[in-house]
């Protein structure tokens, strides 16, 4: 297949190109190398793709959806059997002081990735839900079948919106429309927002680590490659015309927080100086997707456990800050 992938320079992104690349696609990698975090380390991740044997099937574009016109030209200017929409502002936290950028990314950008597909025929799009869009959820583990109406930031807001928006051109159009609710992915070449990366880069200057909620939380951590090996089985599925779809993607096994510390600790070989906090607006206690429906579907059985995944991600860590 000829793919799309957006935010090709993210953690997933990078990573899952490769995959693809490996399984004998060619792909089209776009990003527009904002500034949220670090963009060494974002040049560095698809500096891995430009480098590898497969270099020659991949073609880098830099490039903001947001830009109504240039995404519209490039859909013109190439025919893709899959889009797979990962670009999107992204973090719970930084939502709050800086709502215009997921305005702009998550809803005005997936609105022109929308349209692309719906001039160029793409007859399938895979795009990037979030487990956060249930919110406080009573029920755990978390089912697809779970009201999501509730969000506690304006991130969920913007990743139930996209599920809405895809529903709408599914309906109006015919696109094959595939959401992924993401569950706290991990591991080598990650965000530096989010938990992992924080509190390594923290014991490994010696400072304390803020833990929120008292320590009180349960993730339901789930390692790159497992995520990646998710979304290829769906990008490499047989496409079905006119299906629109919502689909949990995580481990299935929550972890409580601390354990997750003390496994960094270990592999890390720091003591971790834990300031325990109080619960941090647009933040929920817990985690766990209910991964039924994608294992039915597709075969997805993930692979990885808490302790080798954080073993590896301690190694990469070490490695690529010292």
């Amino acid at each position: 297949m000829h793919i799309l992938i957006t935010g090709a320079a993210g953690f997933i992104g990078a990573d899952l190109a490769l995959r693809l690349l490996a399984n004998g696609h060619s792909l089209i990698g776009i990003d527009n190398f904002n500034s949220y975090y670090d963009v060494k380390l974002k040049r560095d991740r698809v500096a891995r793709v430009e480098n590898s044997e497969f270099s020659e099937s991949f073609k880098l574009v830099e490039m903001d959806i947001v830009d109504r016109q240039a995404v519209s030209d490039l859909f013109k200017e190439n025919h893709f059997d899959c889009v797979i929409n990962l670009a999107a502002q992204a973090g719970v936290r930084y939502s709050i002081e800086n709502p215009h950028s997921y305005i702009d990314s998550n809803l005005v950008g997936f609105a022109n990735i929308l349209e692309g597909c719906r001039h160029a025929n793409v007859p399938h799009l895979i795009y990037a839900s979030s487990s956060s869009v249930y919110g406080a959820n009573k029920n755990f583990p978390f089912s697809e079948q779970d009201p999501v109406d509730n969000p506690v930031s304006l991130y969920a807001a913007t990743k139930k919106a996209n599920e809405l928006m895809a529903h709408s051109y599914t309906s109006l159009y015919g696109i094959q429309c595939t959401g992924l609710r993401f569950f706290t992915v991990y591991g080598p070449w990650g965000r530096p927002d989010m938990a992992p990366f924080r509190f390594a880069s923290r014991m490994m200057r010696g400072e304390p680590i803020p833990v929120y909620n008292n320590g009180n939380m349960i993730r339901d951590f789930t390692y790159i490659d497992d995520i990646v090996e998710g979304v290829a089985l769906v990008a490499e599925s047989a496409s079905r015309e006119g299906e629109y779809s919502v689909l949990n993607i995580g481990r299935g096994e929550p972890v409580e927080l601390m354990q997750f510390i003390q496994f960094l600790s270990k592999y890390l070989g720091v003591e971790a100086d834990i300031n325990y906090m109080g619960m941090q607006d647009g933040d929920v206690p817990r985690t766990m997707a209910d991964t039924s429906k994608l294992r039915d579907q597709f075969g997805y059985q993930p692979k990885i456990s808490i302790d080798e995944g954080v073993e590896r991600f301690a190694k990469w860590f070490r490695n690529y800050y010292t």
